[in-house]
Formats: C-alpha cells, structure tokens, sequence
C-alpha cells in the first residue's frame, strides 16, 4: 500500500529547535520591504492597501512546539470571520503578501501568510535567485508546509475564524502548495492558484506535484496562469483539466481555469516589471466571485 506522508502530518514533525535561532536571525518584521531575489523590483507600482479598520500585522502560530510567524490581516472587532491562507511566492511573506492579506481583510476575510520558510531561512537575505532556491525553498519539505497550514487553520478557529468557510489562494511556489492543500485538506471549501508549477522532479522533500494526485483534489480550485508564461508549459495545464475531469471527485471536476494569452509569470505580483494590470484585476475580482460562489464568504 501506498505510504501517505500527508496523512497525519503534524505527527510526522518534529520540534526543530534550530528553526528558532533562525526565526531569531530574520532581519525585519513580515511584511517590510521586498526581497532582493525579487530582482527588478518597481515599488512605484505596488499597491498599497490602508490598514484601516482591520487588525493587521505579525502573529506567532504554534506548530508542535515551535513558534511559526505569520502575517494576518482582518476586520477590526469582528468574529466567525471566513478564512483564506495565502501562500507566498519563493521570496517568503514581505510587502507584497502582507498586501495581499490586508485587500482580502478589506474584502471581509481573515487573511492569515504563514512564512513557511522559516526553518530553512530567510529569503530576505537573499540577494542570488538560484542560492536561494538551492539552500532553502529545495530543501523545505511539503509534508512540513501542510502541517503548518493545519496548524495555521487550528489557530484561526482560536482567533475569530470560521474554518467552516476555509479557502487558500497561493502565487508560483503558493500557487503549488494551493493545489497541494487542495488534495490534503478536506474542510477546504476552494482554492486560487495563481500560476502554480503541476509537475516536477521526484524529490524526498517534494515527492509527487498536483499532476500525480489530480484525482486527489477535495476541494474546487481556480487556476489562473498567463500564456507567455515560459516556466509553466501550457501542456502541463491542459493534462491538469483532462486529468480532473476524468476523477470521480465532482469538486475536483468543478475546477476551472483561465488562461491569459500573452501575460508571463508572475503577472499578479504588482511589485515586479512582470505585472500585468489587466490581467491582475481580473483575476482579483475572479478570486473573490469564486470564493463566494463555493460558499467561503
């Protein structure tokens, strides 16, 4: 029989009392600046999204013993709030996400980034893509990043969280992991992957990619991807619609997807010559009406 490594995650973790020297060792608060790795970063362009009215900024999340941060955005002095987790991209939870968290707070969600990094490092320090993708995003392991999201989606319920209205949206890596919780999380009401890579290589921190569990999806997701995107074959994203639809899964068959022709990667990060304004637009107000419509707000 196949071995489950999603199942029963947080069992499977143990306490890396390493991972708090390194919590320690991060430069600036979640959600401050952007990450160097970035490259080409066009701060004149990025959005910013005012604060008022909601509590925002950084919380600590229990995982098993160890101290996780993350960004939560939410309406001030309201409770039994609809929850989405929205998962960075490999540059961790700096502005841009904590942005991202306080527009979907104004929008009547608990918005909670949980900097998944962590234990591995700190993409702030980064200034080199490929390091940091070699010395931390490769060697974070997605049976840790579900179980920080189930224990993100256990505090929530402590903080004036519905988890009964439970969704993620995610971008590039987050758009994965999106796909990811999406087969392993079975209160997750929807998903929205922005441009989420379906397939790859076999590793021991990454064992199998959306396309290999397609028929695993328990919850209806949302894909949007650009058509010049020159990371993401458009055939990967063709193989992800034929193999749901052919599950017995009616969620996973009520995923749908929108293709944005000629928009690259990246097009929703507002902070980077990638972004594309129409196209991110969009996909915002497409995100919102989705989470409606599957019963999240």
């Amino acid at each position: 029989m196949r071995e489950d490594l999603f199942k029963d995650a947080h069992s499977l973790l143990a306490v890396n009392e390493g991972g708090v020297d390194r919590r320690f060792a991060l430069k600036a608060a979640l959600g401050v600046g952007y990450a160097a790795a970035a490259g080409g970063v066009m701060s004149q362009t990025a959005i910013k999204t005012s604060s008022a009215g909601l509590v925002s900024g950084e919380v600590m999340i229990d995982v098993n013993g160890f101290k996780m941060p993350a960004y939560r955005s939410m309406p001030a002095g309201k409770s039994n709030l609809p929850v989405v987790l929205v998962i960075s991209e490999i540059f961790g939870v700096h502005e841009y996400i904590a942005d991202v968290t306080r527009r979907l707070a104004q929008a009547g969600y608990m918005a909670i980034a949980p900097e998944l990094f962590v234990r591995q490092g700190d993409p702030s320090e980064y200034g080199e893509l490929a390091k940091l993708m070699s010395e931390v995003v490769s060697k974070v392991p997605d049976v840790q990043v579900m179980a920080d999201l189930d224990a993100t989606v256990a505090w929530a319920q402590t903080q004036g969280g519905d988890v009964s209205k439970l969704a993620i949206t995610g971008f590039c890596w987050g758009g994965r992991i999106t796909w990811l919780y999406a087969q392993h999380q079975s209160k997750l009401k929807a998903g929205v992957a922005w441009y989420g890579r379906l397939v790859g290589k076999a590793t021991p921190e990454t064992p199998w990619h959306p396309l290999d569990r397609a028929s695993e999806v328990k919850a209806p997701v949302l894909g949007l991807y650009g058509g010049a995107d020159t990371g993401i074959p458009l055939d990967t994203v063709d193989k992800m619609k034929e193999a749901l639809q052919k599950t017995p899964s009616a969620a996973a068959r009520a995923s749908q997807w929108v293709v944005y022709p000629d928009v690259p990667h990246a097009f929703h990060a507002d902070y980077r010559p990638s972004y594309r304004e129409a196209a991110a637009k969009d996909g915002w107000e497409r995100m919102l009406n989705w989470l409606s419509t599957h019963g999240v707000k």
